[in-house]
């Protein structure tokens, strides 16, 4: 596996952004093109969101074909609507008529707070979802790009990662988040990424500092981490919302604190098989437990791949000699 939440089956992700004189801003759109049982939970005080409400369990909606991730704050919500034009275009949505072009794109949504490091009211449009959805494939950047661009931590760059790995019972789970959250990713007085854990090192190809460095706290502290679980398993929408809430464990595992007022932090699912779903608690606990553990090494990813950006220095400026 490349490690990437595009090694689930039927997942492709496409980004967009602007990283220019006036603009440090995008979008990330996790895709599927044949559809996907979906799941969300969101926590924290200061959420950005569309379409939460059609995934709940006892709604009539199953699948989602995309789920887009963008800066922009509320306006980032957007993108969206540049997803479901491009979907709607290629014929891929829920079925509503006679003809095949006849369907309804579900583009479920979060946005982060990154509107500090644009000039103000250069944020991601319609346009920004649509260039986004259009580039999906297998291949995903990490660091600085999409909706990473312009998300930060607690004093240092955050930004795209991703992860996955293989369940004991032989399903796929990965994640990919962007991480901007309120609270701090690593412990100042080491140089230890919270959500590494001692030995671990190596996965990430750093070696731990264990040097002091002077984090400064950033302004504006309205933040939020959104992200994606996805599995090739297959769930219904009461164990697909529980997929997310696993996510939020790994979210809380590598920032401190996680889920204050200053976060929105939302975590999507998304279930890509099509058989029966799967009954057997002990393996949609597996399943949980693989969740939590690949959105922590995406939030370490997006963390490490960073590049610093108009003053906010990334991880790799403050502990260089980290990566050897």
């Amino acid at each position: 596996m490349s490690g990437s939440i595009t090694d689930v089956d039927g997942i492709e992700v496409g980004q967009h952004q602007r990283l220019e004189t006036g603009w440090a801003t995008g979008t990330t759109v996790v895709r599927c093109l044949a559809g996907a049982t979906g799941g969300v939970d969101s926590r924290g005080g200061a959420p950005g969101t569309r379409e939460t409400d059609l995934l709940a369990p006892q709604n009539l909606v199953q699948r989602v074909h995309a789920v887009c991730l963008s800066g922009g704050s509320a306006y980032g919500l957007a993108p969206a609507d540049g997803v479901m034009r491009w979907l709607g275009e290629h014929g891929h949505g829920l079925p509503v008529g006679t003809q095949p072009h006849m369907v309804v794109p579900i583009v479920p949504a979060a946005v982060l707070f990154d509107l500090p490091r644009s000039d103000w009211g250069n944020r991601p449009g319609a346009e920004f979802g649509y260039r986004a959805c259009a580039a999906a494939g297998d291949r995903v950047e990490q660091g600085t790009v999409g909706a990473g661009t312009g998300a930060t931590t607690d004093g240092l760059k955050g930004g795209i990662g991703t992860a996955s790995t293989r369940t004991a019972s032989g399903y796929t789970v990965g994640a990919l988040v962007a991480v901007n959250a309120a609270g701090r990713a690593v412990d100042a007085a080491t140089g230890r990424p919270y959500g590494i854990d001692p030995g671990a090192e190596g996965d990430y190809g750093i070696t731990i500092p264990n040097r002091p460095a002077e984090l400064v706290a950033l302004p504006n502290p309205l933040n939020t981490t959104i992200g994606v679980v996805a599995t090739d398993a297959s769930l219904d929408k009461a164990a697909a919302h529980r997929l997310a809430m696993s996510g939020q464990d790994g979210l809380a595992r590598a920032v401190r604190p996680a889920h204050s007022m200053f976060d929105g932090d939302t975590v999507f699912a998304m279930a890509t098989g099509t058989e029966a779903p799967i009954a057997d608690p002990r393996v949609r606990d597996e399943l949980g437990t693989a969740a939590a553990e690949v959105f922590t090494s995406a939030m370490v990813h997006g963390l490490l791949a960073a590049t610093g950006l108009d003053g906010v220095p990334a991880y790799r400026d403050v502990w260089p000699e980290a990566f050897g």
